[in-house]
């Protein structure tokens, strides 16, 4: 009787399986007909020819005679780029608000519920055109730019920022960043392992943290006689030099950072209130400080709970980047999958590296979290 049962239950798993990829091969000849019935070849080869159109924001070198591909690579640069800004800003945004929400004050309390309730309720696209229209869009004109310290200018083609002149500048400050980064995680773990052996901290188990921002001004410093800041200065009808953001980058940044923020901060007060009063009441008793009964008891058994519903929200924020293309930001959809399709019509081609192109960012988001998520909850049983 059971041989019989799984039987059947292969033979219903083979049956479904065959209908999808007969639907599959169906949709596969039909597309491959009408191609050829239209006269468009099919395949990647139009990647190496030269795209003939500008990028308004390009991260990489990139000209009107450069190749398809490398617009390509220019919109996955942005599209990666504005979803690692707005990933940061929401974090940090919705852990601010969430304290707002758990602290003692009446007013911080309700200004907290005020921005989760109103933001979390507008489309994200409403607010992106209010963030770009009516605001960005109103700013003056270069020649009547808001100032800061004659160094930085808001106008309504960008915010302007000093920026080091020579490439190498920018690679080793990046470099040092990322050194700075890698080596505060295994300082950081050595605190840890000081800790559980001698029960508390070394004194130097906040300096860690410092380093992704100490090591680059050191390097700035060290070499302030060799390298040259470029100033943004108004020549004719336009600044030139220093580092401008685009007001369609500053918009979907903010518009994404402050919309997913909204989430973040329930997500992360849900995780705390999840925590039972008597830990926080135990920890009191032990002598600790409130702010290390949060930073030491209280959040890192909040984590359970918030990591899983936080890795959705940073899937969110990154496809949800995809909505930039509305204010013609040059991000991945906008170049690739607009501009550059309209040119060649390689459709199928173009919209199946897009989509595959968003499905490696979410897995590796997803592979990332639960990773660290398995590295936080490695001590739960």
């Amino acid at each position: 009787m059971l041989k019989t049962r799984q039987l059947r239950a292969y033979l219903l798993q083979a049956l479904c399986l065959g209908l999808v990829l007969a639907g599959l091969g169906f949709i596969a000849s039909n597309t491959i007909e009408n191609l050829n019935a239209r006269g468009i070849t099919s395949g990647f080869g139009f990647l190496s020819r030269p795209a003939g159109f500008d990028i308004a924001f390009s991260l990489i070198p990139y000209g009107a005679g450069s190749t398809f591909f490398q617009a390509f690579l220019v919109g996955l640069t942005n599209t990666l780029f504005v979803a690692a800004l707005g990933v940061i800003g929401a974090s940090v945004i919705g852990l601010v608000v969430a304290f707002m929400r758990l602290g003692s004050n009446p007013l911080f309390r309700w200004l907290g519920g005020a921005y989760v309730e109103t933001l979390r309720n507008i489309p994200l696209l409403l607010q992106l055109f209010l963030w770009y229209f009516a605001v960005l869009r109103n700013l003056p004109g270069p020649r009547a730019s808001i100032a800061v310290g004659e160094m930085v200018f808001l106008n309504i083609r960008g915010l302007y920022l000093p920026f080091p002149d020579q490439k190498p500048a920018l690679l080793g400050l990046l470099g040092v960043t990322i050194l700075g980064l890698i080596v505060g995680h295994f300082w950081r773990a050595a605190a840890v392992k000081a800790r559980l052996a001698k029960g508390r901290f070394p004194w130097w188990h906040l300096l860690p943290y410092f380093l992704p921002l100490a090591l680059p001004i050191l390097l700035a410093l060290g070499f302030a006689g060799r390298w040259t800041i470029s100033v943004p200065r108004l020549e004719g009808f336009n600044f030139v030099g220093g580092l401008q953001l685009i007001p369609e980058l500053v918009a979907i940044v903010v518009a994404l950072s402050l919309y997913t923020a909204a989430f973040i901060a329930e997500i992360v007060r849900a995780g705390i209130l999840s925590v039972a009063k008597g830990q926080r009441e135990a920890a009191l008793a032990l002598g600790l400080s409130p702010f290390d009964t949060m930073r030491l008891v209280i959040f890192p058994q909040a984590l359970r709970v918030i990591i899983p519903p936080l890795t959705s929200q940073y899937l969110n924020l990154t496809k949800n980047s995809s909505l930039a293309a509305a204010i013609a930001f040059p991000d991945l959809v906008l170049i690739f999958a607009g501009t550059a399709l309209n040119i060649t019509g390689q459709a199928v081609e173009i919209m199946a590296l897009t989509m595959v192109v968003y499905l490696v960012i979410s897995l590796m988001i997803s592979a990332f979290m639960h990773s660290y998520q398995r590295r936080v909850l490695r001590y739960e049983h």
